[in-house]
């Protein structure tokens, strides 16, 4: 496993335990009540326990400025909406990702226990962090979760000039018994943003077709690079759209028409979403299900593998195994990121945790 818990150069390693409870401190402190924080905490370890740095403990800093500036709303009044057994709508009145599709993701467990399958949609929420963990709880409970998240134009579209769709997230979690989880969680983008910025801090050239200027021409130059380019080009593009329309517009809050409008309310940073969840039971067997879950599985990874492979592995396999690591050693958090968590935990006097000693 090519990632371990082992901090590089600079970085300091964490108890996960610790960083939870210190990030959901940080929450508390930033406005959110108890329970809010703890779950919007909980996420971002989830990320960082997996290596998902990008959505992990560096988001504490940030969530903290967006309840500070009033875009995530810290006293939202968070209503659910349904005319059917087996499908709602959660209308998140802006708050945090976590708070909202935690919660949608609990309801769409119970009304799929009762009819075998529930959709619960999320309006107006902001930032949803890794949806992997909301269909991971889904998956916990011995059901397949599935989660579309369509957010804010920062993505190319194929044959558009410039910035046209979101990099709207896909995440599937199907339970096993033997094995961890199938989780598949992928953006509709080739590259990640964090990733051009990462490239630009260090120089180094990004990956042919990754990345574009503003008008869309395509480049590796992470100077001039300033959005993603769709993964696959029109097949990426196309998901994009489809996932605005399976959520913003399903749910009667659509992003991506007012965005390219005139109507300055278009650009208000938020999000929406939609997560199903199937309980195996309502299909035959459950218990004969996560077995031929594991079979599949299992023959997966006794195929042989291509020359140079490190070897044969299923979605989540390995982050579940770098969860296992890090659980047990510690996270690393980059220094810019610790730095700005013990300051923001100076202005509202806490105590960061003692970082676990480097072995």
């Amino acid at each position: 496993m090519s990632d371990t818990a082992t901090p590089k150069p600079g970085k300091v390693l964490v108890a996960a335990d610790d960083l939870r409870t210190f990030s959901a401190a940080l929450l508390e402190k930033g406005g959110l009540n108890a329970e809010q924080a703890r779950t919007t905490a909980d996420v971002f370890v989830w990320a960082a326990l997996r290596g998902v740095d990008s959505h992990g403990i560096a988001r504490v800093p940030a969530y903290l400025e967006l309840l500070a500036k009033g875009v995530a709303n810290a006293d939202a009044d968070l209503k659910f909406e349904s005319t059917a057994p087996a499908a709602a709508v959660l209308d998140a009145d802006r708050a945090p990702g976590p708070v909202a599709l935690s919660a949608a993701a609990d309801e769409a467990v119970t009304r799929a226990r009762i009819s075998g399958v529930a959709a619960v949609g999320v309006r107006r929420t902001v930032h949803t962090g890794a949806i992997g963990y909301y269909v991971s709880k889904i998956a916990e409970q011995g059901l397949v979760g599935i989660g579309y998240v369509a957010g804010m134009p920062n993505m190319g579209y194929t044959g558009v000039k410039g910035a046209a769709v979101a990099t709207s997230p896909l995440a599937i979690a199907v339970p096993a018994k033997a094995h961890a989880p199938l989780l598949l969680d992928m953006a509709t983008a080739t590259i990640a943003l964090g990733k051009i910025r990462q490239a630009k801090a260090s120089g180094t050239p990004l990956p042919e077709g990754a990345a574009a200027t503003a008008d869309g021409t395509p480049t590796t130059d992470p100077e001039l690079a300033v959005m993603p380019l769709p993964l696959g080009g029109a097949k990426g593009s196309g998901m994009s759209l489809a996932f605005e329309l399976l959520t913003s517009v399903l749910v009667g809050a659509p992003i991506f028409a007012a965005f390219h409008s005139d109507d300055p309310q278009g650009r208000k940073h938020r999000q929406n979403a939609l997560l199903i969840a199937l309980d195996p039971a309502a299909f035959g067997d459950p218990a004969a299900f996560t077995e031929s879950v594991d079979a599949t599985l299992a023959t997966l990874k006794q195929l042989p593998p291509a020359d140079g492979a490190e070897g044969v592995f299923y979605p989540g396999e390995r982050s579940a195994a770098v969860a296992e690591g890090r659980g047990a050693q510690g996270i690393p958090v980059a220094p810019k990121v610790w730095r700005e968590l013990t300051e923001a935990a100076g202005k509202f006097g806490l105590t960061p945790p003692e970082p676990v000693p480097s072995v």
